[in-house]
């Protein structure tokens, strides 16, 4: 720390910052974006069945290679990747470990960290986001295994009661608290409090619902000290519910 007294300490050095920052900056570099590559091992299983494909840990190894193996138009159009645990711990069919061949490549491994969403108590069936408990240990292992960022997703959905003041300030404080651990183990946080588009609600009520989630948010990061610089906010489209009748003109 280079500052430890007063109200306003400053918990991460300079330099921590500055490789938080570069590294946020890197991630969104024009006309780049980020491959999400997280599918859990229960998604692909699902992917697989329609083609008639076991979930075997060989095939979903196979199809992690081909989609890193892409030619050079992987390089030139994405900056990161977000793997899941059993990705990280693959390799190529000749040995080459996938986050080192995506470094290779120029581009930033990322890394899920969030382990999914369970109920939360005393919501009508709102969630939260779990996977703190050793959150510390998995972020440092996951730097030191060649990783630049990490991805945690919260959701909320919008109806006559939702999102409740409990599930705002949960979701809020979970999103920053997973920040923090990140940052202080060199890895750039990307944040996203998703309001779900399940609904019949409005186009106006979804842009009010996702400015109410954002301003949870920060004020949450801002209390967890968390260095903004360093940070990314994968924000949801803010469209009307799915079943919403009242129709847009543009």
């Amino acid at each position: 720390m280079a500052k430890t007294s007063g109200r306003f300490a400053q918990y991460l050095t300079p330099e921590q910052q500055d490789e938080l920052r570069q590294t946020a900056r890197a991630i969104v570099s024009p006309n780049k974006g980020i491959l999400a590559a997280d599918e859990s091992t229960g998604t692909l299983a699902k992917r697989f069945e329609t083609i008639g494909l076991a979930s075997t840990e060989e095939n979903r190894r196979a199809y992690r290679e081909l989609l890193f193996t892409a030619g050079d138009s992987l390089a030139q159009n994405i900056s990161g990747v977000i793997l899941y645990d059993e990705t990280f711990r693959q390799s190529t069919s000749d040995g080459t470990p996938f986050v080192k061949l995506l470094q290779g490549k120029g581009i930033i491994p990322g890394i899920k960290v969030d382990t999914g969403i369970v109920p939360l108590g005393g919501t009508l069936n709102e969630g939260t986001t779990q996977g703190l408990d050793n959150l510390d240990e998995r972020c440092a292992e996951y730097k030191k295994g060649g990783c630049g960022f990490a991805k945690w997703r919260c959701a909320l959905k919008i109806s006559e009661h939702t999102p409740s003041y409990q599930a705002l300030v949960e979701n809020a404080n979970v999103l920053a608290r997973y920040a923090s651990i990140c940052q202080q183990n060199g890895l750039v946080p990307i944040v996203e409090p998703e309001v779900l588009p399940d609904g019949d609600h409005d186009l106006e009520t979804a842009q009010r619902v996702t400015e109410e989630v954002l301003a949870f948010t920060y004020k949450a990061l801002h209390d967890h000290h968390v260095y903004l610089e360093g940070t990314l906010l994968k924000p949801n489209m803010v469209t009307p519910g799915q079943g919403c009748k009242k129709k847009i003109h543009t």
